[in-house]
């Protein structure tokens, strides 16, 4: 057993570190934060040296490489800024749909527009304000007719990431709703361009976090669509997107391990120069146990997350339960580690330009996305249990 990065992966490593560094600094972060502005420039920055679209094959325009050197990336962009890295990382969002199912003619004209950053920010429209995680148990909202050579599509759907601003749209929608059970009748495509046409209609949220990455609800008003957009087979929609997201919550997992890093670092270095009644705060056991068990999380989480990721490298799959451990802990770990900052910081953590209280705020955001704890928890235990009648 090898817990080490290779050569490559620590090359990938540094030079994902290095450019985060130079043009992620705290002035331009806060910036963005402050206005709620997209890192477009830093996007096609990341894409000129291929770190985005890192894990695409070389023929369709990205570096080939796995998903453990994703998650390096997803990692590195977020120990810098949490919002802001989450941003970059989630730009490619739903992107691996279309490169495990789509045709060759869909993947050879859309994947190396988004590899260049010219086709990004992708987006994933699953979720639906009813129904929220669950898109199991009844019929999607939002429907797909089949009229001649298109589809008219009606519906609603939320929380949405980037939906305002992408090129590319991923969409999950209910062709049969006779189906038993409803999600054998759920059918992916791919929008292109749909903020140009009638009938699609974008609205934002405001948040507490992750102001920089923006949260939209799309409605869909006859929307029309050609059936060569279609991705995969009618009515296997549903298994496309599931087994996107079992891969996707890894690199979620991985924004965890990254953003506990980066607020870790920041308590540590503010232990060792504070000073209270007489002494630097690191010398008082308090303090120096929240850093140890900081240090030991982060140190766990990331295990789970680099094991989650090379076993999938390795099967070209990863069980849903590991995927799901990987997320929720790495997730919530990540909150619990803000959380000691805030309190090593004290009313300083709290003040708005302080990088720990922009950590604090966007750390809580990974434990909603991409499945909630409480489905990560039911994923696992249906893993451990069986079926109980």
């Amino acid at each position: 057993m090898d817990f080490e990065f290779n050569n490559e992966q620590r090359d990938i490593q540094k030079a994902v570190r290095e450019f985060a560094e130079a043009e992620m600094s705290r002035e331009y972060m806060l910036e963005l934060d402050r206005t709620s502005t997209y890192p477009a420039d830093l996007l096609k920055k990341a894409c000129d040296l291929g770190f985005l679209c890192i894990d695409i094959p070389e023929k369709y325009g990205g570096v080939g490489y796995g998903l453990t050197e994703k998650a390096i990336v997803f990692e590195e962009l977020c120990r810098m800024g949490a919002g802001v890295g989450m941003s970059l990382g989630g730009s490619c969002f739903g992107l691996k749909v279309l490169l495990n199912s789509g045709t060759e003619e869909q993947k050879n004209r859309i994947l190396p527009r988004a590899c260049s950053g010219e086709g990004l920010p992708f987006s994933g429209a699953f979720t639906e304000p009813d129904k929220g995680t669950d898109i199991v148990t009844f019929p999607l909202g939002t429907t797909a007719v089949r009229k001649g050579g298109k589809y008219i599509i009606n519906g609603t759907k939320t929380f949405i990431t980037h939906a305002d601003i992408s090129k590319y749209v991923i969409l999950l929608c209910q062709t049969d709703t006779n189906a038993k059970p409803s999600y054998k009748g759920q059918t992916t495509f791919i929008l292109e361009n749909p903020l140009d046409k009638p009938g699609y209609t974008v609205s934002s949220f405001e948040k507490m976090g992750w102001q920089t990455s923006h949260t939209t609800q799309i409605s869909f008003s006859d929307f029309e669509l050609p059936a060569e957009n279609i991705v995969g087979k009618e009515n296997q929609g549903f298994y496309n997107v599931m087994s996107f997201l079992t891969e996707f919550r890894i690199e979620t997992a991985a924004a965890g391990v990254g953003m506990a890093q980066g607020v870790y670092e920041k308590a540590v270095n503010y232990a060792k120069t504070r000073e209270a009644f007489g002494q630097k705060i690191g010398k008082f056991q308090s303090i120096s146990h929240k850093i140890a068990d900081m240090a030991t999380k982060i140190e766990t989480a990331r295990l789970l997350l680099y094991k989650a990721a090379a076993i999938f490298d390795t099967k070209h799959d990863v069980p849903p339960h590991i995927s799901s451990m990987a997320k929720w802990y790495g997730a919530r770990m990540a909150v619990e580690v803000a959380d000691d900052a805030m309190e090593i910081f004290g009313g300083h953590g709290y003040i708005i330009e302080n990088d720990v209280a922009r950590f604090y705020r966007d750390t809580r955001m990974l434990e909603l996305v991409e499945g909630t704890r409480e489905a990560q928890k039911n994923t696992i235990a249906a893993s451990i249990l069986g079926r109980l009648d």
